[in-house]
């Protein structure tokens, strides 16, 4: 796997906090300029204050200042591949629009898809 992004989501695995549900994701997400922003889940006792991967590394892009996204690759020791949960999806549809999403696992299996078929007919500002 020489890809750096996928390199670099399942790196940010590692550093995943989860005592509780020991399920660890990464997430690093590719913005226009090529700068790779990564995240990874960060549990809570509170469930409901959990954050994940996916958002953690949208909301850094975003607060480093960009704006434009090219793909996200999204890693977790799963088979079949994990995508993104539904708040994800909608915050990547929000932030980063129709964008690749490529699922990786620690045995290296990959999938792509793109986020408008992970969320069809998605709620954001044309709707308003």
């Amino acid at each position: 796997m020489k890809d750096p992004l996928l390199e670099a989501a399942l790196r940010a695995r590692d550093r995943a906090y989860a005592p509780y549900s020991k399920f660890h994701v990464g997430a690093a997400l590719e913005d226009a300029e090529g700068r790779i922003h990564t995240g990874c889940n960060v549990e809570n006792a509170s469930y409901g204050l959990t954050v994940c991967a996916e958002r953690i590394a949208a909301f850094k892009a975003v607060s480093e200042g960009a704006r434009k996204f090219r793909r996200i690759a999204i890693a977790a020791d799963t088979s079949p591949l994990t995508p993104p949960c539904g708040a994800c999806r909608q915050v990547l549809w929000e932030l980063c629009g129709d964008i690749e999403a490529i699922l990786v696992n620690l045995r290296g299996e990959t999938e792509s898809v793109q986020l408008r078929d992970l969320l069809p007919r998605p709620f954001d500002a044309s709707i308003l």
